[in-house]
C-alpha cells in the first residue's frame, strides 16, 4: 500500500498523447483549445461610435459654435461618412464608423434638437463616446492561448476573427467497465440479492460532460469472460475505467487478469479512504491507461474526480488546479489513511466553507446527491482547525 501523494504523482506520470483534431466552431464548446488564436485585424477595426447621438469636431465647440446643423446620418453597417462643414454635425448610431472630420460623440440625452439644429446641454469632453481602433487588440495579437477551455465567450472571440474551424485536443476513447454477478440493468427489477448498475452509468454521464462518448461493458465474475472482455477493450481504447473486482475477495480477478494480459501494474492499494483497493496500470503495447476503482459507488465517484480528471488535464497539457476551501468545524484525521470527505459548500464572509455531509460509508450512493465535492485531508497528529484552508475537489 502506498501513500496518496505517491499514488497521485504516479498517475500523473503516465499521460498519453491524445493528438489534435479539427472541429467546427459550433461544435467546439467544452473542448480544450490546441492552437493559439490571433486577431486577424485591429479590434475594433475602426473608430467605433458607442452612443446614439451626434458626432462633431470638438474644435468647433471650443471656438464658440453654439448650434450645430445636422448634415446627415451615419449608422452601423454604413461606409464611413464625412462631415463637410466643420461647424455642423452628423447624427450617429451606436456601432457606426466615426465620420471623418469628427472626433467627439454626444449622446441624444445631452442635446436638444429643434428643426434640424442641435444645442448641446451638457459639458463635453473631447474624444468621448468613441471606442478607438485597435484599443482592445491590434492585428496579429494573440487573443486566446492553447490550453484554454472553450466556453461561449471563447467561441464569440473566435467567431469575430473568422475561425470557423478550430484545433482542439482530441478526446480519448474510453470504456467504462463494471464487474459483478449482482448487477442488473436499470430497467430491470432486481431480485433481493441483486442491485441495479449505477457506477458505469455515473461515469458515462460524467464523461459526456467532457464531450467523451464512452462505451460500456459489463463483465460477470468469471475469469475467462473477464479476460476476453478486457483483452478486446485494451485493444480498442485509450483508457479503461473499471469499477469493482480489485479488492481481496475470491472473485476479484481483475489484478490477476491484468497481469496475464501484459498490463504493467503501477500500484495496487492506496492509503486512502474511500478507495483503498484502487489499482492503476499501463499497457505499453496498446498505450492504454487503466484505472480500476473499487466497486463501492462513493469510491468510484471520488477516485474519478481525484485521479482521472487530473490525469486527463495532464494528457492535454492543461495545468491541474487545486481549489482551497475553509473548514466549518474541527476534524481529527489520524494516520495512516488520507481521507476524502464529502461536503456541502456555502459562502461566509467572502470565503467558501465546507460542511460535512452525513453519510453511511462508501456504499452510500444517495450521499453523492447531497454533496458538492470532497475535501482532501492528509493524516496528521494536529487537529484540523475551524476555518483552516484545505484542498477541495469539486464534483458539481
Amino acid at each position: 500500500m502506498i501513500p496518496f501523494k505517491e499514488a497521485y504523482n504516479k498517475v500523473l506520470s503516465y499521460p498519453i498523447d491524445l493528438g489534435v483534431e479539427v472541429v467546427s466552431l459550433m461544435n467546439s464548446s467544452g473542448r480544450i483549445l490546441a492552437e493559439n488564436i490571433k486577431a486577424d485585424r485591429d479590434f475594433p477595426p475602426f473608430n467605433r461610435v458607442t452612443k446614439d447621438g451626434i458626432a462633431i469636431s470638438y474644435a468647433a465647440l471650443a471656438n464658440g459654435v453654439a448650434k450645430f446643423r445636422i448634415e446627415g446620418i451615419a449608422s452601423a453597417g454604413m461606409q464611413q461618412q464625412q462631415l463637410q462643414d466643420q461647424t455642423a454635425c452628423l447624427e450617429v448610431m451606436t456601432g457606426a464608423v466615426l465620420p471623418l472630420g469628427t472626433d467627439t460623440v454626444i449622446m441624444y440625452e445631452h442635446i436638444t434638437i429643434t428643426k434640424g439644429w442641435v444645442v448641446i446641454d451638457k459639458t463635453v469632453t473631447k474624444g468621448q463616446n468613441i471606442h478607438y481602433k485597435g484599443s482592445d487588440e491590434t492585428q496579429g495579437a494573440e487573443i486566446l492561448k492553447k490550453g484554454q477551455k472553450i466556453t461561449p465567450a471563447e467561441i464569440g472571440v473566435m467567431a469575430s476573427v473568422g475561425a470557423d474551424k478550430v484545433q482542439v485536443q482530441a478526446l480519448p476513447k474510453v470504456c467504462t467497465i463494471s464487474t459483478g454477478n449482482e448487477l442488473v440493468n436499470v430497467a430491470e427489477t432486481p431480485k433481493p440479492h441483486q442491485i441495479r448498475k449505477s457506477n458505469s452509468i455515473t461515469l458515462q454521464v460524467a464523461l459526456s460532460k467532457l464531450g467523451i462518448a464512452a462505451s460500456a461493458l459489463h463483465l460477470k465474475d468469471e475469469k475467462p469472460a473477464i479476460k476476453e472482455g478486457l483483452e478486446k477493450a485494451l485493444q480498442a481504447n485509450d483508457v479503461l475505467l473499471l469499477s469493482g473486482g480489485v479488492s481481496k475477495g475470491k472473485y476479484d480477478f481483475i489484478p490477476e487478469v491484468m497481469d496475464a494480459l501484459g498490463v504493467q501494474k503501477i500500484f495496487h492499494r492506496v492509503a486512502q479512504r474511500p478507495g483503498k483497493p484502487f489499482w492503476f496500470g499501463f499497457h505499453k503495447e496498446h498505450n492504454t491507461v487503466i484505472f480500476s476503482f473499487p466497486g463501492n459507488p462513493v469510491s468510484t465517484f471520488a477516485n474519478y474526480h481525484i485521479y482521472f480528471l487530473p490525469w486527463l488535464s495532464t494528457s492535454w497539457n492543461v495545468p491541474v488546479n487545486s481549489s482551497p476551501i475553509r473548514l466549518s468545524e474541527e476534524l481529527q484525521i489520524n494516520p495512516p489513511l488520507t481521507r476524502f470527505i464529502q461536503v456541502k459548500t456555502h459562502w461566509k464572509d467572502g470565503a467558501l466553507y465546507a460542511t460535512l455531509v452525513v453519510e453511511n460509508g462508501s456504499g452510500d450512493l444517495t450521499s453523492l446527491a447531497k454533496s458538492d465535492g470532497f475535501i482532501c485531508l492528509e493524516p496528521r497528529k494536529a487537529i484540523y482547525k475551524l476555518g483552516e484552508r484545505v484542498i477541495f475537489v469539486p464534483t458539481r
